[in-house]
C-alpha cells in the first residue's frame, strides 16, 4: 500500500465517505504490518465541502487550473511593465476564468451527488484567486489534496494546515552603488625631497617644475582610469538593461498570445456551460410539459373508469329487475 495513493483516493471521495474510507484503508495498512503508514493514513484530515469541490475540479480539470496558476505568475511578473488597459483587460480574463471554473466545480459537486451551497462556492472561488495571488497556494491546489479553502489578504495565504503561513518571501536588497575607487596619493601629498646641497636657484625652479609637471600627469592618469571605470559600469548597466528590455519584451508578447489562448479557453468553458444550461432548461420545460399531459391522462383514465362502473352498475340492476 502506497501512502500517496491513498491519500489520492481519500481526498477525491465525498467527505462524507472520507472517514469511513480512511479507516478501512488504516486497518489494511495494519494488517500488513505497516504501522508507521497505518499512523500516516489516520493522521490525515478531513477535507471541508469547499477542498473537496476544489480537489475534484484539479482532477477534472487539471489543464484549466494549470493555465489560472500559469496565468498568475504572468501577472505578477507583468505588473510594472504593462499599461493600465493591458492590465485592466488581463484582470477581466482573470475574473471570467476563476468564474467559469468555480461553475465547474459546481457541476462537478452535484454531479457526485453532493449539490454545494453558495457560501461553499464562494470558498472555491476564493481558492482559486489566492492561487492566482501566491506560487506556494497555486502548488498546494494543484496537489489535490486540500482539506481547506485558501484566502489571500496580501500578506500571505492561509492553507490547508492551520499552522501553515505561505507568504510572499521579502524583496532582495538592491544592489549598492560601486564605491568609487581611491585616488592614488597625490604626489604633492607624499614627502617632498630635500633640497639638495649646493642647489641653485635655476636648479630649484627646474625641479619644482618638474614635480608640477609629473603631479599634473598624475592626476591626468587618475582622471583616465576613473573615466574608463566610469565607461566600463556604464557599458555594463547599458546592457543588463537592454537584456532586461528585451525579457520583458518577450514575456509581454507571451502574455499576450497566453491571454488570446486563455480567453478563447474562457469562450469554450462559458459555450459549454451555456449549452449544458439550455439543455437543461429544455428538459425542465420537457418534464413540465410531460406531467402536464400525464395530468391530463390521469384525469381521462379516471373518468373512463367511474363511466365503466357507472356502466356495470346499470347493466347489473338491469338484470335484477
Amino acid at each position: 500500500m502506497d501512502f500517496d495513493e491513498v491519500a489520492d483516493e481519500l481526498y477525491e471521495v465525498s467527505p462524507e465517505e472520507f472517514v469511513a474510507l480512511r479507516k478501512e484503508r488504516q486497518d489494511a495498512a495494519k494488517a500488513d504490518g505497516d504501522k508507521a503508514l497505518a499512523k500516516e493514513i489516520g493522521a490525515l484530515p478531513k477535507p471541508s465541502a469547499g477542498a473537496w469541490a476544489c480537489n475534484l475540479l484539479v482532477r477534472e480539470q487539471r489543464t484549466e487550473l494549470e493555465d489560472l496558476v500559469e496565468l498568475g505568475n504572468l501577472l505578477r511578473e507583468a505588473q510594472a511593465n504593462l499599461a493600465g488597459d493591458q492590465l485592466r483587460a488581463l484582470d477581466v480574463q482573470r475574473r471570467q476564468l476563476v468564474t467559469a471554473l468555480t461553475r465547474q466545480a459546481r457541476k462537478l459537486a452535484s454531479d457526485r451527488g453532493h449539490p454545494v451551497s453558495t457560501a461553499v462556492a464562494t470558498q472555491v472561488e476564493e481558492t482559486l484567486r489566492a492561487a492566482m495571488a501566491d506560487p506556494d497556494a497555486g502548488r498546494a491546489l494543484l496537489t489535490g489534496r486540500l482539506t481547506s479553502p485558501m484566502t489571500y489578504s496580501g500578506l500571505g495565504t492561509t492553507v490547508s494546515r492551520p499552522d501553515l503561513r505561505l507568504v510572499h518571501p521579502a524583496p532582495r536588497a538592491e544592489r549598492p552603488a560601486a564605491t568609487a575607487a581611491k585616488p592614488e596619493k597625490a604626489a604633492s601629498d607624499r614627502t617632498a625631497p630635500k633640497k639638495p646641497a649646493g642647489e641653485t636657484a635655476a636648479d630649484r625652479r627646474a625641479r619644482e617644475q618638474e614635480e608640477r609637471r609629473r603631479a599634473a600627469e598624475e592626476k591626468r592618469q587618475r582622471e583616465v582610469a576613473a573615466a574608463h571605470a566610469v565607461l566600463e559600469e556604464a557599458t555594463a548597466a547599458a546592457d543588463d538593461a537592454a537584456a532586461t528590455l528585451e525579457e520583458h519584451r518577450a514575456q509581454a508578447e507571451e502574455l499576450a498570445t497566453r491571454r488570446i489562448e486563455l480567453q478563447a479557453r474562457v469562450d469554450e468553458l462559458a459555450d459549454q456551460l451555456a449549452e449544458a444550461e439550455r439543455a437543461a432548461a429544455d428538459a425542465a420545460y420537457a418534464l413540465k410539459r410531460e406531467e402536464r399531459r400525464r395530468a391530463a391522462a390521469q384525469r381521462e383514465a379516471d373518468e373512463a373508469a367511474e363511466a365503466r362502473d357507472r356502466a356495470a352498475a346499470h347493466l347489473a340492476a338491469l338484470g335484477e329487475d
